[in-house]
């Protein structure tokens, strides 16, 4: 089986826009050429790897052509660059970061990309724990994600672990814990939860009390925002340390078992292409993650 050149970048066109009329208007070509090189693709597949929704949506094999058809155009990229080629950009590099590195350390990543490489990205906020299923499908080149073993076609390294520490607000533990923290009074103290895919808090919860998290829960889908929702006592919550380290120093906040640090590792896992972009990406998060993470 092989797809052409033109073929795979009109299945990357259908996708990013939606439905073969858009794909054909951004390539120039007519719509019937657009249909005519999907249907030589799946022919040659032997199977559909488009669905004709609006908008178009890759099947289970399209995950897999999708893959290869931003392989190649990154690595005709990297090419490119390394010609010196004037005119030419190459496209986003599309990297997959759960929101607390995003807030704490994974900008001054990016910002150690040399200047002159020319490089552009495109952050996919998610889950630490989700982050993987994005290289799956191929919309990630790379991912920071709490699963070690690599992904198919993937490779991954330890970056460390970002540290958690459950605390609330000193109004929030003078009304819920009056006499002092207790498991049994946490429970009906209302938490501070991310969104419904995280599980700090409630991991915390079952680890202090052997049971599920079942009390009263907000949803606050920004870490920023999770942080003030703790601080102004919505509710206790486990905190990035490096954003709780002010409060629990002024006094405003008040770890609920003194001492206590929540840990999840990460690892960068990235295709695995000879890619420049990806390789120059690869060291800046790396450096940027050993100064951060424990």
């Amino acid at each position: 089986m092989t797809f052409q050149t033109d073929q795979l970048r009109t299945f990357l066109a259908v996708l990013e826009c939606g439905t073969f009329d858009a794909a054909a208007q951004q390539l120039h070509v007519t719509g019937s050429a657009v249909s005519q090189r999907i249907k030589a693709m799946e022919q040659a597949a032997g199977q559909v790897l488009l669905q004709r929704t609006t908008p178009v949506a890759a099947t289970t094999a399209g995950v897999v052509v999708h893959k290869l058809a931003r392989q190649q155009r990154q690595l005709q990229a990297d090419a490119a660059a390394e010609l010196g080629l004037s005119g030419t950009t190459g496209t986003a590099i599309a990297v997959a970061v759960n929101a607390d590195s995003l807030a704490t350390w994974f900008m001054a990543a990016l910002a150690l990309v040399p200047p002159d490489a020319g490089l552009r990205f495109e952050v996919l906020r998610e889950d630490e724990q989700h982050s993987a299923g994005l290289l799956r499908s191929g919309e990630a080149m790379a991912a920071v994600t709490a699963t070690p073993d690599p992904v198919q076609g993937c490779t991954s390294v330890p970056l460390g672990a970002m540290n958690y520490r459950p605390v609330a607000s000193t109004a929030f533990m003078r009304r819920w814990f009056p006499g002092g923290f207790s498991p049994e009074l946490l429970a009906t103290a209302p938490a501070v939860q991310f969104d419904r895919s995280d599980t700090l808090q409630s991991n915390f919860f079952t680890e202090v009390s052997a049971s599920p998290l079942t009390g009263p829960q907000h949803y606050i889908p920004d870490t920023i925002q999770f942080s003030a929702a703790v601080q102004l006592g919505l509710g206790w919550g486990l905190m990035p340390a490096v954003h709780c380290r002010a409060g629990l120093s002024s006094g405003d906040l008040v770890e609920l078992m003194p001492g206590h640090i929540s840990s999840i590792g990460l690892y960068w896992q990235r295709w695995k292409i000879q890619s420049t972009a990806l390789d120059l990406l690869t060291t800046a998060v790396v450096t940027a993650a050993a100064k951060a993470l424990s």
